[in-house]
């Protein structure tokens, strides 16, 4: 994610740097409008097709009017409709969620069930190394261990799993090893480590700030744009580890203009407009001072982490890649909606692997921040593709390549494929060089140096909804 100078003020981090995002407006169909004719009329109670962000407030209502016979659910992006688990057996409640526009599924565990899973496995498995939360595509808790648990570790974790039954939980080996990413580059610096800017907010007493993770926010108290440089904001409110990764930082000057808006490269940007929740199935995209962009898909919510700092819960479990250098920075949808800062995983951009972000709606509820504020138009493409040619040439997306501010040979996110979506008009993966070169000094890199939050060691996850 790149940062730009607002002329004539103090620096200005903008929320992240991605593909042009697509202007095309979806709109919401009335999933809670009446629908005429009986329950058992196929065209009254056919699927909405909502686009991902409302399908999230759709399941939300329907969690909500649906109780304990609501069961979990998901975004099916292929249909472009919202899954709804219920538990069997009840008619009115299948004929209700239909109504509102879902697609329903009869399961059998309830998320109470899932629940008491999960925590029996956090109770006799909490091994570093593993993750787990609950699918809602198969019903089911899903647990990964690293390539760390082995021996005596997986012996534990293998038989935890099967005392909760075979339609309760399932086990995957991952790759990879789970820990926060950590490297060198050019984003927000402090104390030795070097972190990068989520969203840009405003602070409860109306003055600017941004948000990042909060081991990046308990490694150093001040943060400055450039290594070595001059501080030009300040830590205000820090959480790592306990209920979440996050952290609020003040901009020194009062009358730094922080803009609620993506630099999307070659002096274009797209507005953030909301903050909001994610559901499992959702399309985001992340974007690293390091890889550059990444796409991908979340996987499963209210996930816990263990670091060898200590248990963070919480979190968003994704599919979107990441690597050394892309922690604390942005993850959002295409409708520019903002939805977490990268806190850890496993793998790289080049086999995958797991990722898990911070809530940007918990973040700003637990920081009494708003998102968003100044000028949004100030300083646009400021410094942006100064001649640093990062991604040129590669597949990253809609050719907003990868950002080279690590070093020019480093050609961070360079190659990368990066959804292959037409985005905003453009085809991706068509070696484009726009954003090519974005100066990254608010990237959403991941904490680097010697911070106390590079954390190193393993992820535990646990159940969602």
């Amino acid at each position: 994610m790149s940062h730009k100078r607002i002329p004539k003020r103090k620096a200005a981090f903008a929320a992240g740097t991605v593909v042009a995002l697509g202007a095309a407006a979806i709109l919401l169909p009335n999933a809670n409008a009446s629908q005429d004719g009986s329950s058992n009329d196929a065209a009254a109670i056919a699927p909405k097709t909502l686009k991902a962000t409302d399908a999230s407030d759709l399941a939300s209502q329907l969690q909500q009017s649906l109780g304990d016979a609501f069961a979990g659910s998901y975004y099916d992006a292929d249909s472009k409709q919202l899954v709804v688990n219920v538990i069997s057996g009840d008619s009115n409640v299948v004929v209700q969620a239909k109504k509102a526009g879902a697609k329903v599924r009869e399961v059998e565990n309830s998320l109470p069930e899932l629940a008491a899973g999960a925590k029996t496995l956090k109770q006799q498995a909490t091994i570093p190394g593993t993750a787990w939360a609950v699918d809602p595509r198969t019903n089911k808790i899903l647990v990964t261990a690293d390539s760390t648990v082995t021996g005596a570790k997986w012996n534990t974790i293998e038989s935890t799993v099967k005392s909760l039954g075979s339609d309760m939980a399932t086990i995957k080996k991952s790759a990879g090893t789970f820990k926060t990413f950590v490297s060198g580059g050019d984003a927000i610096f402090g104390g030795g480590a070097r972190c990068s800017l989520g969203f840009n907010v405003t602070a409860g007493d109306g003055s600017p700030a941004f948000l990042t993770a909060g081991h990046c926010g308990v490694a150093a108290e001040q943060w400055s744009d450039t290594q070595d440089g001059q501080p030009i904001a300040t830590v205000d409110q820090a959480t790592f580890p306990g209920n979440g990764d996050f952290a609020l930082v003040k901009y020194d000057d009062p009358a730094t203009q922080a803009p609620s808006e993506v630099n999307v490269g070659g002096g274009q940007t797209v507005a953030i407009s909301q903050a909001a929740d994610a559901e499992v199935g959702l399309q985001v995209f992340r974007m690293g001072s390091t890889t550059g962009l990444a796409d991908g898909q979340v996987l499963g919510l209210d996930a816990t982490v263990n670091y060898p700092e200590g248990t963070v819960t919480g979190l968003i479990q994704t599919n979107v890649c990441a690597e050394p250098g892309d922690s604390g920075g942005s993850l959002f949808t295409q409708d520019g909606s903002a939805i977490g800062l990268t806190s850890g995983g496993s793998g790289d951009c080049t086999v995958g692997g797991e990722t898990f972000f911070q809530p940007v709606t918990t973040a700003l509820q637990a920081v009494g921040a708003t998102l968003g504020a100044g000028d949004a138009a100030g300083g646009a493409g400021d410094q942006a593709g100064a001649g640093d040619q990062a991604g040129a040439g590669g597949d990253t997306g809609a050719g907003v390549g990868g950002d080279a501010s690590a070093s020019p040979s480093d050609q961070a996110g360079a190659g990368q494929e990066a959804g292959g979506d037409v985005i905003g008009g453009q085809e991706t993966g068509n070696g484009q060089e726009t954003g090519a070169g974005n100066d990254t000094g608010a990237g959403t890199g991941q904490e680097t140096g010697n911070a106390t939050g590079d954390a190193t060691g393993d992820v535990v996850g646990q159940s969602q909804n």
